[in-house]
């Protein structure tokens, strides 16, 4: 896990792009280093998970290939193996650039984790860049004088130059909690597109969700796969954690992952406490509870924006990066939970209305999903555009899972990397996300939300955890925003505003 920076074509001197890498520290503690190869620059901060040997920092070069890359794939030993490839490192990085080096932009279709990848071929002059399909490693472009800027963060971007701010991209975030489609808050920063490669200025799909209709897979296929899912991204050189919140995704990660330390956190009278302390009865880990309070939650949220020089997403967010900045003391890698809403149906009123619907009304979705209490239509409108699938529950399953999503991936990127951790997510291993697309609304929501969850973890894990009635990351917005409430101002109106104000 690291922070890339690379520069084509653009006019800025090494020293500028130095300092504006310098700015991803926390993403890369563990070693900083860039060069110059045909006047391009490639810059990297490396946090050291897998071969803590410096032979595996970067940038790093093969020949005429030269390669700068942030993430995991996680099943980089099956494709030494299974490709013949002749590697000198025990890394990852050295697989995916020499993959790339033997089957070109087909190499993505091998690969089995999260990342973003930017390579230069001196020899041919080639530009290739590339992000994982459900886009879990961010990565931001700027076309700037015919020449791209690629960057981890936007806060390198604007540290090179200045950027106007978006005004459809601020009406955006004050419905959605977030921006979509390729928009940041700036107008010329854009969101590298999940699941696509660039090579010379095109950009080029590579993977989609197929909505077809088909068969549920069996209790023992699904328990299979989730399980080798969860498993796979124990891979590491360094201690892996999980959270634990009590919930049904967070306890079932951490009964497979069988982790030493777990993590939760909350405030003095709102948080999730008695139930991660259940869950872990029979795990026996080391649970660590923290407690934030409202001065905290704050000042926090006020230097998060300022360091990211964009807008946070949830308010959860904040909490996150409290909780993290201990679980950097005994882990460098943790489990969390990001997608099994959006895989297994979780958000139960919405998709129930979708199942029902014969039609998307986007009065009633805007009822049911958004946060902003303004009507803004024309963002709904974009927001819908063209996502496919025949009936409304599809419209609304290929939403929550390649649109929604993208709001609480970089949520717990941004959150994580900020304290040198990596956040590793299993339930949106691209392979769980093929298996249930399509399948039956009855198989998937059963009597309940994630009943094919429940009913195969059901003899693991405690009983009062499947049982349980299913609430959100509790923040106490209203008492915290206590002072900026009227008729007109919900509390999430007034975490959007702090936002806006902040930013």
């Amino acid at each position: 896990m690291c922070g890339i920076l690379g520069a084509f074509g653009v006019s800025y001197s090494k020293e500028k792009l130095d300092q504006a890498l310098g700015l991803m520290d926390h993403r890369g503690p563990d070693f900083k280093d860039s060069k110059l190869v045909d006047n391009h620059y490639l810059g990297h901060v490396r946090l050291a998970i897998i071969d803590l040997n410096p032979r595996s920092n970067q940038p790093f070069s093969s020949g005429d290939y030269h390669m700068i890359y942030n993430g995991e794939v996680y099943n980089y030993k099956e494709l030494i193996k299974d490709h013949s490839l002749q590697v000198s490192t025990d890394s990852d990085t050295e697989v995916v650039l020499e993959m790339y080096k033997k089957y070109g932009e087909k190499c993505l279709g091998f690969f089995n984790g999260m990342f973003s990848i930017v390579i230069y071929n001196a020899h041919t002059k080639d530009i290739f860049a590339a992000r994982d399909r459900l886009g879990i490693k961010p990565l931001y472009f700027r076309n700037e004088n015919k020449g791209w800027l690629f960057s981890s963060e936007i806060a390198p971007l604007i540290e090179l130059k200045s950027s106007p701010i978006d005004e459809f991209a601020k009406r955006q975030y004050r419905k959605l909690r977030m921006t979509v489609k390729g928009h940041t808050i700036y107008s010329d920063i854009k969101t590298f597109p999940a699941a696509h490669y660039f090579k010379n200025g095109e950009f080029i799909r590579y993977w989609d969700v197929d909505m077809s209709p088909k068969p549920a897979p069996s209790d023992e296929e699904l328990q299979e796969l989730l399980t080798d899912a969860i498993l796979l991204r124990k891979r590491s050189d360094v201690p892996v954690g999980s959270y634990l919140s009590g919930g049904l995704d967070s306890t079932i990660l951490s009964y497979v992952l069988k982790p030493t330390h777990t993590w939760t956190v909350g405030f003095e009278d709102l948080n999730e406490f008695e139930w991660s302390s259940l869950a872990n009865i029979n795990l026996d880990s080391q649970l660590h509870q923290l407690v934030v309070n409202k001065n905290e939650f704050l000042e926090s949220g006020r230097w998060m924006i300022e360091k990211r020089k964009e807008p946070l997403s949830v308010p959860n967010e904040i909490l996150i990066y409290l909780m993290t900045k201990n679980v950097k003391t005994e882990n460098t890698v943790v489990l969390s939970g990001e997608g099994a809403d959006e895989l297994f149906w979780g958000y139960d009123r919405i998709f129930k209305w979708a199942h029902q619907s014969s039609s998307l009304n986007l009065e009633e979705f805007d009822q049911k999903y958004c946060y902003g209490s303004n009507t803004d239509n024309e963002v709904l409108d974009f927001a819908l555009e063209n996502i496919p699938g025949e009936s409304t529950i599809d419209k609304i399953a290929y939403y929550f899972q390649i649109v929604h999503l993208q709001g609480l991936l970089r949520r717990v990127d941004n959150s994580t990397m900020l304290c040198s951790v990596e956040a590793r997510v299993p339930f949106v291993d691209h392979r769980l996300v093929e298996m249930m697309a399509g399948t039956p609304f009855e198989w998937r929501m059963g009597n309940s939300f994630k009943e094919p969850l429940k009913r195969i973890f059901r003899d693991l894990i405690p009983t009062e955890i499947i049982d349980r009635k299913k609430i959100g990351f509790p923040v106490p917005l209203e008492s915290i925003f206590k002072e900026d409430l009227s008729n007109e101002t919900s509390a999430m109106d007034a975490w959007l505003l702090f936002n806006l104000k902040s930013f």
